[in-house]
């Protein structure tokens, strides 16, 4: 049985709680759930104590006390220019736009463990490819007649492309090529073979500081809010009677 500061927080209590807290084990939901509804327990009594009305079960009631008590008893330093630019020095990559890429392909698809359509396929891609070498402009009719992508009725024609967007052996060859050049190997994938065509690619831009200074600050305050009120909790917590649970040794963030 655990109890905070002689109140009871029961096994059907846990129970109920540990479908919010997935863990590989059953032990470990069990002690997540335990720890989150003592710190529950704890920011209530301390609402209470400080005559933060709140309607006990009423979870609507509940967490507008916490919040209450959090923004009455947390106080937090905003983050100034001069913070917010070393911020930015620090993480220049955080605020620079991902490059874009307008390609075509031609998809021969085979899977992975059919060896026979693999080879087909890979051969498929080279006549493509000695067909292309001689006129490149052949792509969209060649793309229309024998791709296997939906992107076929465009001619095989993607779009822009950003990072994340398709996969990343294309993504190193759209890196690799020039504007207008059929990639001069086929691109194998899990999908088959690929011919590959970069239109055009547009490199990206940093952010200016001006634009970041808002994000930044956000992010920091953010940072700062989380690990002040772990701060807190664990004050509440080591000036309070737990029994049944080492609050103190708890390994897991107080506060997510």
């Amino acid at each position: 049985m655990i109890s905070v500061n002689g109140t009871t927080i029961g096994e059907t209590e846990i129970l109920a709680e540990m479908q919010y807290h997935p863990a590989p084990s059953r032990e470990e939901a069990a002690s997540a759930a335990a720890e989150a509804l003592i710190v529950r327990e704890l920011l209530l009594q301390r609402a209470a104590a400080l005559g933060i009305a709140f309607a006990p079960g009423v979870a609507e009631s509940e967490e507008t006390a916490i919040n209450a008590l959090l923004d009455r008893e947390v106080r937090l330093p905003e983050a100034d220019t001069q913070t917010c630019r070393r911020w930015y020095d620090n993480n220049r990559e955080k605020f620079r736009s991902q490059p874009l890429f307008e390609a075509s392909h031609i998809l021969y698809l085979a899977p992975r463990d059919d060896a026979d359509a693999r080879a087909t396929a890979k051969a498929r891609a080279q006549t493509a490819l000695a067909s292309l070498n001689e006129d490149p402009s052949r792509f969209p009719a060649i793309a229309r007649a024998e791709s296997k992508c939906s992107s076929a009725g465009e001619g095989g024609r993607l779009g822009q492309v950003a990072l994340g967007e398709t996969v990343p052996e294309i993504e190193s060859f759209l890196f690799a090529l020039e504007e207008g050049q059929v990639c001069p190997v086929p691109v194998e994938t899990d999908f088959g073979f690929h011919v590959v065509q970069l239109h055009h690619r547009i490199e990206g831009k940093d952010i200016p500081f001006d634009e970041a200074e808002p994000l930044i600050a956000r992010e920091l305050r953010a940072h700062t809010w989380r690990r002040a009120v772990s701060q807190y909790i664990s004050l509440l917590a080591g000036g309070a009677d737990v029994q049944g649970f080492d609050i103190k040794k708890a390994t897991s963030p107080l506060v997510q």
